[in-house]
């Protein structure tokens, strides 16, 4: 679009290459009189308070004047944040961003009473409502979640006592990010030109990838030497946040924190189990398999953590035009079938995607919106063979979203985290396997490939593997030193990586590194999504008897249904060991391949 390196003014760009955000509100006088008239309405929800009882009429009124809230508030929060996006040197769209926040947090608050009342209250009464009301019928799988809460609910006054312990809940979490983002300093290196450069956590990745082996060392020792001189301390908070998550389970009688965090989703452990052993059982046959690759082609006597980033293939220099990328897409997505092939014309047609970078836009890549609007995607697009998969990606997620909404009420339209990166994933797969038939650019896509399953499965599963041993260590009344952490990961490492990698004392210290373990128990819905992607888009290629309709019909489920029974009801049973052993076949076909075009 823009053949010139300078990055233009966003006046400059087109409009066919901008989203159309109004869609939502055609000016801001719009946003302003809608802001206005839900605030006015946000006051008004206070007044059930202490009324859920009253009948199923009052109830069901209730639950209507709150969604009618709810969709002209998410309106106001995404077109506010999306339109700040844009150029976020303007300052109109981020007071307004800033007032939808405010307003956010009010709503919260308005409608805080809700989910204690109605535990509250008697074992039969929402069903007898149900049955009394018809239109509450559609809320049957909501109430049925809530309620199943009921037995890790406390008594009012304990539950006033650990709402009041939350904020001390969140001091490790806090104490960690002032700690690495604003106190830890990390030391400046010469990077690949010579100059000296200061290095920082955003630019580790950049330097990670770098072609200079001197480079990307001291970058490493640079990083993870700072954060080792930091062990005792960030030891000392993690330990603080695992205290946090037993005490919770124990006061809530879960048989772990584990299984509080599991409970929500209503997850069985096998699930969480089969992501670390699938893991285990599969390192030293694949990961070590891949180590091995990387040093032969890189050429290496000896390989180490700050050798697993560099490409092992240059990314094609050829520019891919936005109008060829999306030409490529519809072609690898034609499996799918006509009706969603269609719907993602139609998202690039009725600009959903805000495609191209401007001066002052929001860096990288997303999908949003709301219910009663686009699922919209912003892009910074630059021509790369990267950029074409971000681009499937994101329309994923969009996608997904889309169908959710069209087929779902309001109540269900919103998919689970757990669900979230499937839809997103499986076009990369159908992508992926399109252009390694049709393009010359093997080497780079199988290296990209093998990043995605190194990063997503095995270093995600590894994260998972940590948090369970230390929770069940500590649960078991031992103590998490820095010491004790730092064994632990080196072992865990040793066993991903294989005899292959040397394992550097600084690695040891990697666990002081991640935000993620803050939020015991999230990282692995990463390993689940790949895999429950891996199997569709498995089954898609392979032509199995109804894949796509399962598949279609996955997307329309929303969240209406606990979200191992909507990819159950699909044909993937993360229960089974089934899809792990799946994406572990393809995995090892695939580097197989590898290993036949680098002739190794």
């Amino acid at each position: 679009m823009n053949k010139s390196n300078e990055v233009p003014e966003r006046k400059d760009i087109p409009e066919n290459f901008k989203w159309d955000l109004d869609a939502i509100y055609s000016t801001f006088e719009d946003w302003q009189k809608n802001f206005d008239d839900t605030a006015a309405n946000i006051e008004k929800l206070k007044s059930y308070s202490g009324k859920l009882g009253d009948g199923s009429k009052t109830l069901l009124e209730f639950i209507k004047f709150d969604e009618e809230i709810s969709l002209e508030l998410n309106k106001l929060y995404v077109y506010a944040n999306m339109k700040s996006h844009e150029d976020l040197r303007e300052t109109k769209p981020m007071e307004l961003a800033g007032l939808a926040e405010s307003l956010l947090v009010k709503y919260s608050a308005a409608v805080a009473f809700f989910e204690p009342e109605i535990l509250a209250l008697p074992k039969d009464y929402i069903n007898n409502c149900i049955k009394t009301e018809h239109e509450l019928t559609r809320y049957e799988f909501f109430f049925r979640k809530l309620l199943r809460e009921r037995e890790h609910i406390l008594p009012h006054e304990q539950e006033v006592l650990l709402a009041q312990a939350g904020e001390m809940k969140a001091v490790p979490e806090n104490a960690f990010t002032l700690l690495t983002d604003a106190d830890m300093k990390f030391p400046d290196i010469q990077d690949e030109e010579g100059n000296v450069t200061e290095l920082t956590e955003e630019r580790w990745y950049k330097f990670s990838r770098s072609l200079n082996r001197d480079v990307r060392r001291n970058a490493f020792m640079g990083i993870y030497g700072t954060y080792a001189k930091y062990k005792n301390a960030i030891a000392a908070l993690y330990s603080g946040s695992v205290k946090g998550d037993i005490f919770y389970s124990r006061t809530r009688k879960y048989k772990s924190s584990l299984d509080m965090a599991l409970f929500g989703e209503n997850v069985p452990e096998d699930v969480y189990n089969h992501v670390v052993d699938t893991a285990r059982n599969y390192s030293s046959s694949l990961m070590h398999k891949l180590i091995s690759l990387r040093k032969k082609v890189l050429g290496l006597d000896e390989f180490h953590y700050y050798d697993l980033n560099v490409p092992i293939s240059d990314e094609p220099k050829d520019e891919t035009s936005f109008e060829d990328a999306v030409e490529l897409a519809v072609k690898a997505l034609a499996p799918l079938g006509e009706d969603y092939v269609n719907n993602f014309k139609k998202g690039i047609n009725s600009r959903w995607i805000d495609i191209y970078e401007n001066k002052g836009k929001r860096k990288g890549a997303y999908s949003w919106g709301a219910y009663g609007t686009n699922p919209y995607v912003l892009l910074n697009y630059n021509g790369t063979l990267r950029d074409v998969f971000t681009l499937v990606h994101e329309m994923g997620h969009s996608l997904h979203s889309y169908y959710s909404r069209e087929n779902q009420p309001q109540v269900y339209a919103d998919y689970t985290i757990l669900l979230a990166e499937v839809a997103s994933t499986t076009n990369e797969a159908l992508l992926l396997e399109y252009m390694l038939k049709h393009s010359d650019n093997k080497k780079w896509l199988l290296n990209y490939y093998y990043d995605m399953v190194r990063t997503t499965f095995f270093r995600q599963a590894m994260f998972a593997d940590f948090e369970r041993e230390t929770h069940t260590y500590a649960e078991a009344g031992g103590i998490l030193t820095p010491d004790y952490m730092c064994k632990l990961w080196e072992k865990l490492n040793a066993e991903c990586y294989g005899p292959e990698m040397k394992i550097d004392e600084e690695l040891c210290a990697e666990w002081a590194r991640i935000p993620h373990f803050y939020s015991a128990f999230y990282v692995y819905k990463y390993v689940t999504g790949f895999t429950a992607a891996c199997a569709f888009s498995s089954a898609i290629l392979n032509h199995e008897d109804g894949a796509v309709e399962r598949y279609l019909k996955f997307l329309q489920s929303g969240g209406s249904d606990y979200s191992l029974n909507i990819l159950r009801r699909a044909g993937v049973d993360l229960t089974s060991s089934e899809p792990f052993e799946r994406t572990m076949k393809l995995f090892d076909e695939r580097l197989t391949e590898g290993y036949n075009v680098w002739k190794i």
